[in-house]
């Protein structure tokens, strides 16, 4: 048995800790986008096109960090539901620009003020100074290594 002094337990220790921390509140809050139908990709795609306006596939693959390819199937599902619309390049006809369609607007308005609540109300469990080092410590382990 490892003792708790050890870096190998305490870093292994600390992993799990964030790993069930993160499944714990993702589910919660996931419950909020199930209401509207929606799985945390077709959120995160929707997300990303409210907030940032149309934008090609490959750039909405690299904003909710999903692969270019399971981003087409998301979209193909968001655009059979009248959600998203894509519109290929006049002049370059493999380029694919993804708009929100009113509906999507819509849909996408409601659902992410209802997961900006929950996500709020996940937070609110920590005091502000908290919510600031953990954001800190987060964005340091997630860009280590990153070039």
């Amino acid at each position: 048995m490892k003792s708790p002094d050890q870096p190998t337990y305490r870093a292994l220790n600390t992993y799990t800790k964030l790993m069930r921390a993160a499944e714990s509140v993702t589910g919660r809050v996931n419950r909020s986008m199930a209401e509207f139908d929606l799985t945390i990709s077709q959120f995160g795609v929707l997300e990303a096109l409210y907030h940032k306006g149309p934008l090609c596939q490959r750039d909405v693959a690299a904003k909710i960090l999903k692969s270019t390819g399971n981003i087409t199937l998301v979209i193909d599902n968001l655009e059979k539901r009248g959600l998203v619309r894509r519109e290929r390049d006049t002049e370059d006809r493999r380029y694919l620009t993804v708009h929100l369609t009113g509906e999507g607007t819509s849909l996408i308005a409601r659902a992410f003020a209802k997961v900006e609540a929950a996500i709020v109300s996940e937070m609110s469990s920590l005091a502000q100074p908290e919510q600031e080092l953990l954001g800190t410590l987060c964005k340091k382990l997630g860009l280590k290594g990153a070039p």
